[in-house]
């Protein structure tokens, strides 16, 4: 019922693709060549019913692209940035093909500038269109409608950590029935779901729970059965998915290679290291930075006179923090403590109420102004906009005894902001989250998440409730 459900869906999302592909053509036909808002000109060098013609072609060929994006895979943990970019892909695409086309065929007389309005407007409509329908999918979902069933094979961290997401987000329209485990007696419950029974029950339950899905969540002491229960698993017909119980080693994009049919998974994927992506990257730190000195500015020159003028001693503080690759550098800060002696200063992070900090330099702490002068450390490329917050050595050692994949994060320039900033890990908090969140960072890193982590910081990331 499920899949039938799904197809119908597909189909439902194709049609409603191919009408707005049609609304959106005629809508840049008509800016091009009725409205006067964009273009005095409305000459047509090409008659209308020619431009019209073309749609026969455009729009099969566009659900093909679309179809080739995976915008008709079912995935409902699928986030709605990776939609949102794969209808930019497909459009991009397809208007790269259009051109190129019309560049083969001689044809000078269609208006570019009518190819551009029609992805543009697609792209804003399509995308309005999917989150509506989104929306309207994750309601019905909530209400308990729309839901797969699923059965998980194996109690294990895996399992609990795959209900726990599950539980938080109803909106996927996720049942799960129970787990079948042969070393954890039936009736054990974890957030409601029960363990149903043993691993050899499984033909005999599934008649019963009439399932869409099975979840192999085996813990790793039980690998050495894998093999036999996938077959197991495959012989009831139901679709079958395996969640690994050692999700805190391999990433959740891995690296993969194939030797002659052999499958290698990197441990540890780091898009970064790719010198393309690196490079982009840089860009983006160098122009940002630089439009961020500039607007800020203001704010730097009031705080250099306030900081002068309430309390002796240098205007920057400047502290050694360990960057890329381990190599050490000196991060800038406005001073907001009172002058110590090197040799006195704490190893250790400052506390509520602390006495070395000044009156203005608390309010500086809790908006983050003291860190403005580090788009100077970006600018010189020690540092990035985005990434893991850096560490004093003393930290460092520490931390690389205590967390195992804690030096990880230094394959990767280190950040003004980053990914665990903007979820709340800041100043006293868990450090082992927030190396779990810059480890995600790290390892999922894209444009889009630089952009996404530089706005949601922006609109809620300034005041720090944990900076004393």
């Amino acid at each position: 019922m499920i899949e039938e459900n799904q197809k119908f869906y597909n189909r439902f999302q194709a049609v409603l693709d191919a009408v707005i592909l049609c609304v959106s053509y005629r809508l840049g036909w008509y800016f091009r060549y009725r409205s006067r808002l964009l273009f005095s000109s409305s000459f047509e060098a090409v008659p209308q019913r020619v431009y019209m013609r073309a749609l026969y072609i455009i729009v099969p060929a566009m659900l093909i692209i679309y179809s080739a994006c995976n915008l008709y895979t079912s995935n409902r943990v699928k986030g709605r940035r990776l939609e949102i970019a794969s209808i930019l892909q497909a459009n991009i695409v397809g208007g790269l093909i259009f051109m190129s086309v019309l560049q083969l065929l001689h044809q000078t007389y269609w208006s570019r500038w009518f190819v551009i309005l029609f992805f543009c407007f697609n792209v804003v409509l399509d995308t309005a269109t999917r989150f509506l329908l989104w929306t309207v999918v994750k309601r019905f979902r909530k209400k308990g409608m729309n839901q797969r069933s699923v059965l998980l094979v194996g109690y294990s961290r895996a399992a609990e950590e795959y209900i726990d997401r599950v539980v938080l987000n109803p909106q996927w329209g996720y049942n799960i029935r129970g787990i079948l485990d042969d070393r954890v007696e039936a009736g054990t419950a974890y957030r409601g779901i029960k363990v149903l029974g043993r691993i050899d029950n499984l033909m005999i339950i599934l008649p019963e729970n009439h399932l869409d899905e099975i979840a192999i969540t085996l813990g790793l002491k039980e690998y050495a059965r894998l093999e036999e229960i996938v077959a197991l698993c495959e012989k009831s017909g139901v679709h079958t998915k395996f969640i690994p119980d050692y999700n805190n080693i391999i990433p959740t994009k891995p690296y993969t290679e194939d030797i002659m049919g052999m499958p290698v998974i990197n441990i540890r994927y780091v898009p970064l290291s790719n010198p393309f992506r690196a490079a982009v990257k840089r860009i983006m730190d160098i122009v940002g930075s630089i439009l961020a000195i500039i607007l800020s500015s203001p704010v730097m020159i009031v705080c250099s006179i306030i900081v002068k003028a309430t309390s002796p001693g240098p205007l920057i503080y400047k502290q050694e923090r360990v960057g890329l690759h381990n190599r050490p550098f000196m991060m800038y800060k406005f001073r907001s403590m009172v002058v110590q002696e090197e040799s006195s200063e704490r190893k250790a992070w400052t506390v509520r109420d602390d006495p070395r900090v000044t009156p203005v330099g608390r309010f500086m702490r809790m908006t983050s102004i003291d860190e403005l002068p580090q788009l100077f450390n970006v600018l010189k490329g020690e540092m990035s906009l985005v990434g893991p917050r850096p560490e004093r050595p003393f930290f460092v050692e520490k931390f690389q005894e205590e967390i195992p994949r804690y030096m990880i994060k230094h394959q990767v320039r280190p950040g003004m902001t980053g990914w665990a900033q903007i979820n709340g890990y800041r100043g006293d908090t868990s450090i082992r989250k927030r190396i779990d969140y810059d480890l995600y960072y790290i390892e999922n890193w894209t444009i889009g998440l630089d952009v996404k982590i530089m706005l949601l910081t922006v609109f809620k990331g300034f005041i720090n409730k944990n900076a004393y």
